[in-house]
C-alpha cells in the first residue's frame, strides 16, 4: 500500500512543525507522501513545509475555509495513495507510528481504523490532566485510550486511517464539526465496511487548551452526539445520557446532602477519589488534581450540552441546523 497521510492546518504552523518534524523521523522503509492542507488561513504553514521538502515528500495545498472535515475530503480526493492516514495538526507521531499500522493491515487488513490518544513525557500538566479524562477507563470508557467497552470502535479524526475505496463509496467527512468522525464510521458501517481500533497506532495529541476551551470542546460533543442519534437512530444507546444523568444526581445530591443526607454526595466523593488516586499513580499529584477537575469539567459539560440539544431537537422541534448553526460549515 501507499500511504497519504493528511493534515487540516488552521493558523498553527508551530503545530504543524512538530508534527513533520515526527513524521521527518519515523521508522519505515516504504515511500509515502504528507498532503497539508492549508484552510484558509491567515497564519500560512507553507514555509514551514518548505523547510521539510528534503526529509519528506509533502504536498501543500491552499483552499479557502470550509472547516476540517472538508478539507481533509479535498486532501484525500488530491492525494495519491490508496490509504489515507488522518491526523490533527496538534499531533505528534511516534518513531514506530507507520510501520505499526503497515504490520496491522498487511495481516488483517481493515478499510478504516482509529489510534488512541497519548500524552507525551514533554506535555504540560494541564494537557496531561485532560489527557487522563479523554482517555481513561473511569470517565469515557478508555474509547480514546485504547479500550472497546462500548461496542464498534468509531475513529476519531486526530488519528485515523481510511482506504481510497471506502472515501470513495462514502464521500469522506460531512459539514458538522465536531461529530464528523462518528457520522463518518456510521455511514462506512452502513456502506458494509469495518472499523477497528490499532491500539499499537497510537499518537501524542497535543491539546492547545484551556479550561474554559475544554468545557467548550466537551459541550459541543455532547450536542452533536444528539444530531447524530437523530441521523443514525439504531447507534442510540443509553450510555450517551450517563454523564447528563451524572449532573443531574450531582446537583440532586448536592441538595439532599444540605438536608442532612449525605450518602449520595459522599458516592460521588468516593468517585472523586478514585480518578485522583489512578491519575496521580500513572501521572503524578499535580495531574491527579488536574484530573479530578477535568473529568467533571468534561462529564458536566457534554452532559449539559446533550440535554440542551436534546430539549431543542426532540421537545421543541427545532432544525439542528437552525438550532446550532455553529456546529454547520457550509
Amino acid at each position: 500500500m501507499y500511504y497519504s497521510i493528511i493534515i487540516p492546518v488552521f493558523n498553527r504552523p508551530d503545530e504543524i512543525e512538530k508534527l513533520l518534524h515526527s513524521i521527518s523521523v519515523l521508522k519505515f522503509d516504504d515511500k509515502f507522501e504528507v498532503v497539508v492542507i492549508e484552510d484558509g488561513s491567515t497564519l500560512s504553514s507553507e514555509a514551514v513545509c518548505s523547510r521539510f521538502r528534503e526529509s519528506v515528500n509533502i504536498n501543500y495545498l491552499f483552499k479557502s475555509n470550509s472547516g476540517p472535515g472538508d478539507s481533509r475530503n479535498y486532501g484525500m480526493r488530491n492525494a495519491v495513495g490508496d490509504y489515507f492516514l488522518i491526523l490533527d495538526s496538534d499531533c505528534i507521531l511516534p518513531e514506530d507510528y507507520l510501520k505499526n499500522v503497515d504490520r496491522y493491515l498487511k495481516q488483517n487488513y481493515v478499510d478504516c481504523f482509529g489510534g488512541p490518544d497519548a500524552a507525551h513525557d514533554t506535555f504540560t500538566d494541564l494537557q496531561k490532566s485532560i489527557n487522563y479524562s479523554m482517555t481513561s477507563f473511569l470517565t469515557t470508557g478508555g474509547i480514546r485510550g485504547g479500550g472497546e467497552q462500548l461496542g464498534k470502535f468509531q475513529p476519531r479524526s486526530f488519528n485515523m486511517g481510511i482506504s481510497k475505496k471506502a472515501f470513495i463509496a462514502t464521500g469522506g467527512f460531512g459539514k458538522i464539526h465536531p461529530g464528523e468522525d462518528p457520522d463518518l464510521s456510521i455511514r462506512l458501517w452502513n456502506k458494509g465496511f469495518k472499523t477497528v481500533l490499532i491500539k499499537d497506532a497510537y499518537v501524542y495529541h497535543e491539546r492547545r487548551i484551556s479550561w474554559k476551551l475544554f468545557y467548550r470542546q466537551v459541550n459541543k460533543f455532547g450536542k452533536v452526539r444528539v444530531i447524530l442519534n437523530k441521523w443514525h437512530p439504531e447507534t442510540r444507546k443509553i450510555t450517551y445520557w450517563f454523564p447528563t444523568l451524572f449532573s443531574l444526581f450531582f446537583i440532586i445530591s448536592l441538595i439532599l446532602s444540605i438536608l442532612g443526607y449525605g450518602l449520595p454526595i459522599f458516592l460521588y466523593f468516593i468517585y472523586i477519589v478514585a480518578i485522583f488516586i489512578h491519575a496521580s499513580i500513572k501521572n503524578g499529584l499535580k495531574v491527579g488534581l488536574g484530573a479530578t477537575i477535568a473529568a467533571m469539567i468534561q462529564l458536566v459539560g457534554y452532559g449539559t450540552g446533550f440535554l440542551y440539544s436534546w430539549f431543542k431537537i426532540y421537545v421543541l422541534g427545532v432544525d439542528e441546523r437552525k438550532a446550532f448553526p455553529k456546529l454547520f460549515f457550509n
